[in-house]
């Protein structure tokens, strides 16, 4: 159920290419625009209130998000997210002890995180997966093995989850074409051109060089943080030995330049400054 949520939100959710971009991908529909997670913690109007206002770490709230809060979210998710149900099974010396404030956080408001991804990404494809996926799924051994079933489901939330990254890069590359098509500056046209080229090649399969290598990673990260708020706290770990080999093969070919692969690499780490974190409960 997860996973398919995850592909439709990934076929539906709105789009941003800004106007000099070469790396692409927001989790929001712009830039500085962040999700809640009310499957995690569901705030309340009171809560959207104060973080409208406050003087400090303010997070604006229109008035179209405050009343698909009050109108569908709330009356959704009020007793069914994660922190209503852990809460609902805490003994009540643990709820006085959390009241009084003695400790707090602790998965109510994100997922697991401060976790970092490692090579597999710049050897493989989505496609490689999800073929792996389907050898791991043969393999099962659902006499023998009482954990089959839930391995299998498993699996093919992952499998659904893998197209659902694809599905949202290609529709990156149409988005590209159709400003370019548009566009009369040839030094954009061409940008965007390879824009739309790089998406329709990752993450669907490995990448091929430095720029590929760099948009899989991000499509990767905005999967991660978007499915579900890991606090942001998803780091590219080795980049520098990952992108190595890109680098090196680039300048040989000639198809990459220091100066090139610098702008790339300032283009990519806009988007990490892109991010706030979600917003925590008021």
């Amino acid at each position: 159920m997860r996973a398919k949520s995850f592909l439709h939100l990934c076929g539906h959710k709105m789009l941003y290419l800004g106007d000099e971009e070469l790396i692409v991908g927001e989790r929001g529909p712009a830039p500085k625009v962040t999700p809640t997670f009310p499957e995690l913690t569901c705030h309340s109007l009171q809560d959207l209130e104060i973080l409208h206002s406050r003087p400090k770490t303010r997070y604006a709230v229109g008035e179209a998000c405050r009343t698909a809060y009050r109108e569908r979210i709330i009356p959704f998710w009020r007793g069914r997210s994660m922190r209503d149900r852990i809460f609902d099974v805490m003994s009540p010396e643990w709820q006085d002890a959390y009241k009084a404030g003695l400790f707090t956080e602790f998965m109510e408001q994100r997922a697991p995180g401060h976790t970092v991804l490692d090579d597999k990404i710049y050897r493989k494809g989505m496609g490689d997966f999800k073929a792996d996926i389907v050898r791991s799924a043969a393999a099962l051994d659902f006499r023998a093995d009482v954990e089959a079933y839930d391995k299998l489901q498993q699996l093919q939330a992952m499998d659904i989850a893998c197209d659902a990254v694809i599905v949202f890069a290609r529709r990156h590359a149409e988005l590209a074409l159709n400003q370019a098509a548009r566009t009369a500056d040839p030094t954009r046209k061409a940008e965007l051109l390879r824009i739309a080229d790089v998406c329709s090649h990752v993450p669907a399969r490995a990448p091929r060089d430095f720029h590929e290598a760099l948009q899989y990673y991000w499509f990767c990260h905005l999967a991660v943080i978007t499915e579900l708020n890991g606090w942001d706290s998803f780091c590219p770990g080795h980049l520098d030995q990952h992108l190595l080999p890109f680098y090196r093969k680039g300048l040989q070919d000639g198809t990459l330049s220091p100066e090139s692969a610098r702008e790339l690499l300032e283009a990519f780490f806009i988007k990490f400054n892109n991010h706030p974190p979600r917003p925590r409960s008021a």
